[in-house]
């Protein structure tokens, strides 16, 4: 199946049930090509609602971040790719021979696309010092940006300060998806590195994650369009 990025847009989908979250998807009408489903949500609703988006026609980014043994991650990620998912979330920090294992198995389950996440956009240098991490932020982005281009990985998800950094370093059909991205006078909330969705566009970034600036915007699809304006 041809992969499109489409007009670049990701709609987190951080809803607690999923109630809630067809009515974002309704409130939404179609404006972003893809949406993504968290932690939250799956946990809430499980695999039915991924199946459920998808036979809505609507792009699916399945963000569980996995992050264990090989054989543990590439059985779980069988299971997302058969889901009919679009694009799934592991951890870059779980090493080559688990990313290779993920790989694999979407290769083998259907056309879901493996991104790793390189370093949370929650974290900076001083967290990384605090868990033991060799920083700086930067660096440790490149580094297991190289790492996941190197084991398969379709792409990685990094904030949009590293992007242009990534981008120097990896083949120019990796993907690289941006959370942290907040509208000018947007709230950051817990996020520490943050970019409008125009600078993360011009710093490289293929599709950008744009959560709670939509979610609690009065109309989420004009919010929506916005930021497409912007990507565009």
């Amino acid at each position: 199946m041809a992969f499109s990025v489409g007009n670049r847009l990701i709609a987190a989908l951080d809803a607690p049930n999923a109630a809630a979250a067809a009515g974002l998807v309704e409130r939404l009408a179609g404006v972003p090509s893809w949406v993504k489903l968290g932690l939250e949500l799956f946990c809430a609703e499980g695999p039915a609602l991924v199946r459920e988006l998808v036979a809505q026609k609507l792009a699916v980014m399945l963000d569980l971040k996995l992050h264990d043994i090989p054989e543990t991650v590439a059985r779980a990620t069988a299971q997302a790719a058969s889901l009919g998912a679009g694009l799934l979330t592991v951890h870059a920090s779980g090493g080559r021979a688990m990313l290779e294992a993920a790989v694999r198995a979407a290769r083998d389950a259907g056309d879901t696309r493996v991104l790793a996440v390189t370093v949370l956009t929650s974290l900076d240098d001083a967290d990384l010092a605090a868990i033991g991490a060799q920083g700086p932020v930067g660096e440790l982005v490149r580094r297991r940006a190289e790492l996941a281009a190197s084991a398969g990985c379709d792409g990685i998800v990094a904030s949009p300060h590293e992007v242009a950094l990534v981008r120097a370093s990896v083949p120019s059909n990796f993907l690289i998806v941006t959370p942290g991205v907040r509208p000018a006078g947007a709230a950051r909330g817990d996020q520490k590195r943050v970019m409008t969705p125009g600078e993360a566009r011009a710093a490289g970034a293929d599709l950008v994650v744009v959560g709670r600036p939509l979610r609690d915007a009065p109309d989420p699809a004009a919010a929506a369009r916005a930021v497409i304006a912007e990507l565009a």
